[in-house]
């Protein structure tokens, strides 16, 4: 099934929710992304019966292997795009805000010479 750019950005969410909290709840990602809760609960929903997340022991959302997989690579993505857009002079705010969107459809050609650039610098 191919994941759709909204469906990138929840499995994202909840691995740096993980990553910052310790685990991650529908309540934290709304909070986080700035949806309603039942907009929240619906997408979950679909990303379960995909098999990217399932629910912990304590109600929290945990990512299968293959949602942590897709969410590190968007996040690995989304640092990269981030910290180049930085260097080049674009501000914090919005070189994260366009890492935000560039991270869905960069190829990894492209991804691998942005790399290969930076290091030489």
């Amino acid at each position: 099934m191919k994941l759709q750019e909204s469906g990138e950005n929840y499995l994202e969410t909840i691995l740096i929710l993980e990553k910052r909290n310790g685990i991650a709840r529908s309540v934290d990602i709304a909070n986080e992304l700035g949806f309603s809760k039942p907009s929240v609960s619906r997408a979950m929903s679909v990303l379960k019966e995909a098999g990217y997340v399932k629910v912990g022991q304590i109600n929290q959302l945990v990512l299968t292997e293959t949602g942590r997989e897709i969410a590190e690579k968007v996040y690995h993505k989304h640092c990269v795009l981030k910290s180049f857009l930085m260097q080049i002079g674009v501000e914090e705010e919005i070189a994260s805000k366009d890492a935000c969107r560039m991270e869905h459809v960069i190829s990894e050609q492209t991804l691998e010479c942005i790399l290969k650039h930076m290091e030489e610098e």
